[in-house]
């Protein structure tokens, strides 16, 4: 028996981390895809949330195209680090935060309704901790659809393009639940709509016209790599001429092992590196196999670069998207 619930939260794992059914009783779909109750399956997921296996059951968004947020870095004092990770985890849109092994030891993903609130934010570190923070914006992403496959080859999901036109009053509102994490219940869209004041048709007819678009990248299940076996955890950058970035960029998105690869701007004199991917694995041994591959490129081959594993989680939440303030984003 215990083979068997193994296998069903495996199915519910592997299965629907994208294309989570948008209707009426979306939990009935996976339980007939599964042969158990509804309820069952809302129990399985439930419990795996509760475990730590699974961080939610929502969305992913398009970066930067309803909010802003930005990659960061702050170089702690190794006698302060929880003392600086505190204070960047206490920051409104802070929703990763990871202690890296190098001098540039906290990195963190700040989030917000619009850029002014990013910057803010990292306005207040700096000033709360004295320390620099760098500000690493995404230039250009070739592979940012993080998921994990628990058994076969993983899927390669490249970036769409997004239609913004779609966009209209409230949607910000639905996207901030369901980044934060849709409610397991049978009707969760039904749900949804009693929060926001709208009926359960309406939730899922935006959700369809927001996927259509690209704005919703994925919606599914967003599971912790780490609690699921994924412990090694390293993020590589390079020092790549920028002319070079776009063949060095998709070489890397394609390659086995490399589960997010993107552009961004470098700090000049300070953080040179423009091309970044990171590698999820089972152990450091396999990640390092994967780092040697990448370096073995021929786009990337004899290019300077640094290895910053992560040693510790802080914070992993949904982004901030919608304003808290109540003034318009």
């Amino acid at each position: 028996m215990k083979g068997i619930a193994c296998q069903t939260d495996r199915h519910l794992l592997d299965d629907w981390q994208r294309d989570f059914p948008v209707t009426e009783r979306p939990f009935a779909v996976l339980a007939e895809a599964l042969g158990l109750g509804e309820d069952e399956v809302i129990a399985r997921l439930s419990a795996m949330q509760g475990a730590g296996r699974i961080s939610r059951l929502g969305a992913t968004i398009a970066p930067n195209t309803v909010s802003a947020s930005t990659l960061a870095a702050v170089a702690a004092p190794p006698d302060q680090l929880e003392d600086v990770a505190a204070v960047i985890g206490a920051q409104p849109g802070v929703n990763h935060n990871y202690q890296r092994e190098d001098t540039w030891n906290l990195w963190f993903v700040a989030t917000g309704p619009d850029r002014a609130h990013v910057d803010a934010t990292l306005a207040r570190i700096s000033e709360k901790t004295g320390l620099q923070v760098l500000d690493l914006r995404l230039m250009r992403p070739f592979n940012v659809d993080l998921g994990f496959k628990m058994s076969g080859p993983r899927s390669l999901n490249p970036p769409r393009a997004v239609d913004r036109s779609v966009l209209q009053d409230g949607d910000r509102d639905l996207l901030q639940v369901l980044a934060a994490g849709m409610p397991l219940t049978p009707r969760p869209y039904h749900d949804i709509g009693l929060q926001l004041g709208c009926s359960g048709a309406c939730v899922t007819e935006r959700i369809n016209v927001l996927q259509a678009a690209g704005v919703i990248s994925r919606l599914g299940v967003i599971v912790r790599h780490r609690a699921l076996g994924w412990s090694s955890n390293a993020m590589v950058v390079w020092d790549i001429p920028e002319a070079q970035i776009e063949t060095a960029g998709s070489a890397l998105a394609t390659l086995e092992g490399v589960t997010l690869a993107y552009e961004r701007r470098p700090v000049p004199e300070v953080w040179p590196y423009r091309l970044y991917n990171m590698v999820h694995a089972r152990s450091r041994s396999a990640a390092e196999e994967v780092i040697s591959a990448a370096r073995a490129l021929p786009e990337l081959e004899g290019l300077p670069s640094k290895v910053l594993f992560s040693t510790r989680c802080f914070k992993q939440t949904g982004a901030l998207i919608a304003r808290t303030d109540g003034k318009a984003a």
